[in-house]
């Protein structure tokens, strides 16, 4: 049984909500407020004299005895109908009068009245512990004074709801107005001065949840409560079940698992907060990608000594002496190009026009050249602050590379080595430095919140494609010519209402054992991508055969135990016949994946991309699912119930406990007499989807088996 104990002042909606709170689960309702007015009203028609300047508490102590102890007093616990009756009559609307009303406090303010009261209510409360009462023994809603400290101090649920005075006033107010004469309109604070007296309703006492429900309307009041009310059945049920491993031997493992719940936590947004946006560029090979990672002190950015091996803009969050901001790797930058060349150059021009401040980066090896010369004069179109960077100046002895570049009339020209971190330093001083002084700030830190969505699939599928078609607009590079993406590349779009963080990944190819260079790289960063996700889209080209390779990749984010979207790309180039080739092949192909959303589509010409948000929200809604213990417990235990685990040796493996000891993905882990076999775990998970749901996440279950103790 749960019992829910709610206190609080006049005016906080401890009735309406107790009530709907008893509604919402089936349990009884106990207005104990009333029982204290039905008291008043009583002695008043006894003649007692509650106006007196000294009341006869004898009289009132012996008035309220007789109404409890004669049988005349009864009330119902219906929320529903929770009328008040002496003698069989219904006086529910006559101990709401203004008579009543106003003489409460006099009746209540006596001690030995209060016992009285008190000992009555716990009989009320106990008896919701039966099968036979109203609620069939799940549970009681108490509401009213002294209810979570002396009546029930030892409720599952205890509740101080509270309000400001003034919000209180208006609400009574508002009552007043539905029921003249019934409350008055100046009740409030003469009757927390009254019932101040006799006890505390303006702090909690230890283990009281305080809940102001001032800037609340009713329905959230109610959800916040529910939301106590679910985790102290969570509890009461955890432990029922958990009672069954008694008598068996436990690890510390085991010990750990049940105490701790496995309660995984969300992680927490921190918001867009703008910051200056530094870009790098400079002409192919000049060593950008290796200032990037040498500023952020991680190899995230493919290097290699080829020319083009960065072709998109690639963002990073980074920090240098304090000060936060989004750092841009660009492709190199050439003029006269055709193709994939020509698409590099213009990402390169997109982020110097977006960027606050420009590093230069050239190559004082080789020295200046008419490219460089090139860049500078577009750099002076754009108006942007510009740093200079003198690469590859690796020892003092060659520090005199970097004079030749003041023809540039950039100003000082900072001799660095990207490779050894010579340098660096000083160039990013001066860098923040003009970057601080810049008019404005165009970028933003990636929120921690964001949803985080790979796309992945083996190369040219439509990737870049695809994650173009959502931002409307030209973010990466595309083109025909398989692995164009090198980096993972990371950008904030917004799709149907909602901010995404999408990664957009090289593919994975064929036999990674054998790649080389950039493309070993990328494939790495790509497994890397999956794992830094929450949910994978994984892009098929269903105007090709599914081949061994795409399997692979899907594998690779069903393993790595993220949500996953399996989407067909170039939908709209399928003939019929394709289309039942495709049918037939999901139902042997990808048995394993059943449970994942399909969406067909095309990333170029945006049709059906419209079906992908609902895909996403439905596969992460279930990679965070949790079901309660007590619920995943009795649905087990039906399931075994009619379907028991095949005799192995004599013996009938039993399924003694289970809990989901973590979301993302939701794993399960089992506590059962001997070895499930495989194909009766298919079947518990098969049968949890059908009860549960699940779509679009996998699902782990551990299964610990376990003895009974010897006996000493």
């Amino acid at each position: 049984m749960i019992r829910v104990a709610i206190d609080g002042p006049a005016g906080v909606g401890k009735s309406s909500t107790s009530k709907a709170l008893a509604k919402y689960y089936g349990f009884a309702y106990l207005d104990t407020g009333a029982m204290y007015r039905a008291c008043a009203w009583w002695c008043l028609r006894q003649g007692i004299d509650l106006d007196a300047e000294q009341v006869d508490e004898d009289a009132v102590l012996d008035a309220v005895g007789a109404f409890f102890t004669d049988g005349h007093f009864d009330i119902g616990v219906d929320p529903d109908d929770p009328r008040v009756t002496c003698d069989g009559e219904d006086i529910s609307e006559s101990i709401r009068s203004a008579e009543v009303s106003s003489h409460v406090s006099k009746v209540s303010n006596i001690i030995p009245v209060r016992h009285v009261l008190i000992a009555a209510q716990r009989a009320y409360i106990a008896r919701e512990a039966s099968e036979e009462s109203f609620s069939c023994g799940l549970g009681v809603v108490a509401e009213g004074r002294d209810i979570t400290t002396v009546v029930a101090p030892d409720a599952e649920v205890r509740v101080l709801l509270t309000a400001r005075e003034e919000v209180r006033q208006a609400r009574r107010g508002a009552q007043s107005a539905k029921a003249p004469g019934v409350v008055g309109k100046d009740d409030v604070a003469a009757r927390d001065k009254a019932d101040s007296k006799v006890t505390n309703f303006t702090e909690a006492a230890d283990g009281v949840v305080t809940m102001d429900n001032s800037d609340m309307d009713f329905e959230q009041t109610l959800d916040t409560l529910i939301g106590l009310v679910d985790a102290a059945i969570e509890e009461q049920e955890y432990e029922r079940y958990a009672a069954n491993l008694e008598g068996y031997e436990l690890d510390e493992g085991d010990e750990d698992l049940i105490a701790g719940r496995g309660q995984g936590s969300a992680e927490q947004g921190d918001g867009r907060r703008p910051v200056g946006v530094l870009a790098i560029v400079g002409r192919p090979n000049v060593g950008k990608s290796s200032l990037v990672n040498r500023i952020l002190g991680k190899r995230v950015a493919v290097v290699e000594d080829t020319p083009g091996v960065t072709r998109d803009r690639v963002s990073y969050d980074a920090e240098w002496a304090g000060t936060d901001f989004k750092l841009v790797d660009t492709g190199g930058w050439e003029v006269d190009v055709e193709g994939i060349d020509s698409a590099i150059a213009s990402q390169a021009e997109v982020a110097v026009n977006l960027a606050d401040a420009v590093v230069l980066v050239v190559d004082g090896q080789v020295g200046l050249t008419d490219s460089d010369e090139r860049i500078v004069r577009m750099l002076r179109r754009a108006g942007k602050p510009v740093t200079l960077a003198v690469n590859k100046v690796d020892s003092q002895a060659d520090e005199y590379l970097a004079a030749e570049f003041w023809k540039l009339g950039l100003g000082e020209p900072y001799a660095i080595s990207a490779m050894h971190g010579r340098g660096v330093g000083d160039l990013l001083d001066a860098a923040i430095g003009s970057l601080r002084q810049a008019e404005k700030t165009s970028g933003y830190l990636t929120p921690t919140g964001l949803r985080r969505v790979a796309l992945v699939g083996r190369p040219n599928v439509g990737k870049s494609s695809l994650l173009n078609q959502l931002a409307h607009e030209e973010r990466t590079v595309v083109s025909d010519i398989a692995g164009t993406t090198r980096d993972p590349v990371d950008e904030i779009i917004r799709v149907d209402g909602e901010d995404w963080l999408f990664i957009d990944t090289a593919g994975i190819k064929r036999r990674q054992h054998k790649l080389k260079g950039a493309e070993y790289y990328s494939s790495l960063r790509t497994q890397a991508a999956i794992e830094r996700a929450e949910l994978a889209l994984v892009l098929f080209d269903a105007s090709e055969p599914v081949s061994d390779q795409d399997l692979k990749v899907m594998s690779a984010a069903v393993d790595a135990g993220r949500a996953i979207v399996l989407v067909f790309n170039k939908w709209d180039a399928m003939d019929e016949f394709d289309k039942q080739r495709l049918e037939r092949l999901w139902k042997t192909e990808f048995d394993r994946v059943t449970w994942a959303q399909r969406v067909n589509l095309s990333a170029k010409t945006g049709w059906h991309t419209n079906r992908l948000p609902s895909a996403m929200r439905t596969a992460l809604e279930n990679w965070d699912k949790r079901i309660p213990t007590g619920r995943l417990n009795a649905f087990l235990g039906q399931i075994q119930a009619a379907h028991p685990h095949p005799l192995r040796g004599g013996k009938q493996p039993r399924i003694l406990f289970a809990t989901q000891a973590s979301t993302r993905p939701p794993r399960f882990v089992i506590f059962a007499t001997g070895f499930l076999e495989h194909g009766y775990r298919r079947y518990l998970e098969r049968s949890l989807r059908e009860e549960f749901g699940f779509e679009g996440t996998p699902i782990q279950i551990s299964v610990n088996i376990r003895e009974k103790k010897k006996r000493k």
